[in-house]
């Protein structure tokens, strides 16, 4: 039983975390598509919300000197500059902080988290396309979902190669995990405030 349960567990880092994440993934692309953020601006920019609260979150992380330490670029890779903009463009207000933010996380939790955020890069690829049919783009309304400097794929595979080659602990190890369901939790939880205080369509 030993043996097949460790066969089943990919070898890589990155693998797991894609494993162990895909339940509340998959939940939350539901309720994304649930609220069909791609059906009008307005709806859009109710998902701008949620994407700047989760981003905004983040900003202590992707500013931290020890993650710098280990992945160098990762200021330059946050986007809550970038969803605050799309906001202004879609006359949204910034929305006040939602109670439950990340506070201290070890740097193996901060990794889980910037795994998530960093990953939903590659599905912003998609997203964008359906961006354009609002009249949106990358310079107006939808920057966050912007190719990033240097191409989402290439970017990608730096995090992942760097996030792969660590030496972790089995403790570590269980604290990027929990830091990456935890980043899927929070934003579906985020989604949901944003969508709940969207103003009444007249």
């Amino acid at each position: 039983m030993t043996t097949q349960a460790t066969e089943q567990r990919p070898n890589l880092r990155s693998q797991r975390l894609n494993q162990v994440t895909n339940e509340p993934h998959t939940k939350l692309d539901v309720l994304v598509k649930a609220h069909a953020p791609f059906e009008t601006q307005a709806n859009f920019a109710r998902f701008v919300v949620a994407q700047y609260l989760f981003q905004s979150e983040l900003v202590s992380l992707y500013n931290d000197a020890e993650l710098t330490a280990i992945v160098p670029d990762l200021p330059a890779r946050c986007r809550a500059d970038a969803a605050r903009a799309d906001l202004a463009d879609l006359d949204t207000d910034v929305p006040a902080p939602v109670a439950g933010a990340l506070k201290n996380p070890t740097k193996a939790q901060a990794l889980g988290w910037i795994f998530v955020s960093e990953g939903s890069k590659l599905g912003a690829a998609f997203l964008i396309k359906r961006a354009v049919g609002l009249g949106l783009s990358e310079t107006f309304g939808a920057r966050h979902l912007g190719e990033p400097a240097g191409g989402r794929a290439e970017g990608w595979k730096n995090f992942v190669k760097t996030l792969d080659g660590l030496e972790l602990s089995a403790q570590e190890e269980a604290e990027v995990e929990k830091g990456a369901i935890d980043a899927f939790n929070r934003f579906t939880v985020l989604l949901e405030q944003a969508y709940a205080s969207a103003p009444e369509v007249a």
